[in-house]
């Protein structure tokens, strides 16, 4: 029997997260995160609510906002529907663990390996956004998330620490597209 051994790659087709250094950025492919969307059942509300906050121990955030707390982060992304963020490494199948804490109060899909993540931070970062969408991410708290378009690309930025880290969420099938946009903003600003 044909001895098959499977790895894993990035959205960007490396063995290795790829990670750019540009003077006031950086942008690395991240994949770290194991991705989940949940959605609030049909008349199910009350029971889902009191299920995320027994499970993550935090309440879904609302338009616009990212809650957290170790090790889940959910991202609002849409009405009465969100994305879930936990470590990849102890999270693999996160849509399973996700749905055993919420039962039949949820909707729970994996959605890990059908987005990349890049996470874009240092002193300069607003300034590849200004060059790539229309979102005023100088505007952006710590804590919020917004849907917009990257070169045409449907994205979630979300603000992990305002006008400093940042974190992209595009198709996978539309990383390179995406990574190459964002490096081509950065060396227009450097």
């Amino acid at each position: 029997m044909p001895d098959h051994r499977l790895h894993s790659i990035t959205p960007l087709g490396g063995t290795t997260p790829r990670v750019d250094e540009l003077p006031g950025f950086r942008i690395a492919e991240n994949a770290g995160a194991a991705l989940a969307s949940i959605a609030s059942r049909l008349n199910r509300g009350a029971e889902f609510a009191a299920a995320a906050k027994r499970f993550f121990g935090f309440e879904m955030p609302g338009p616009g906002k990212v809650a957290a707390k170790a090790p889940y982060t959910a991202i609002w992304t849409g009405v009465d529907q969100w994305f879930v963020e936990a470590p990849f490494a102890s999270h693999e199948d996160i849509a399973r663990i996700v749905k055993d804490g919420f039962g039949d109060s949820a909707s729970v899909t994996e959605q890990t390996d059908g987005w990349a993540r890049f996470d874009v931070g240092g002193p300069a970062a607003p300034a590849i956004f200004e060059r790539l969408c229309a979102l005023d991410v100088h505007a952006m708290p710590g804590g919020a998330a917004s849907r917009t378009t990257i070169e045409h690309i449907g994205c979630i930025v979300i603000c992990r620490e305002a006008r400093l880290e940042f974190s992209i969420l595009g198709p996978r099938s539309s990383a390179p597209s995406l990574h190459h946009a964002l490096v081509t903003a950065a060396r227009s600003v450097v």
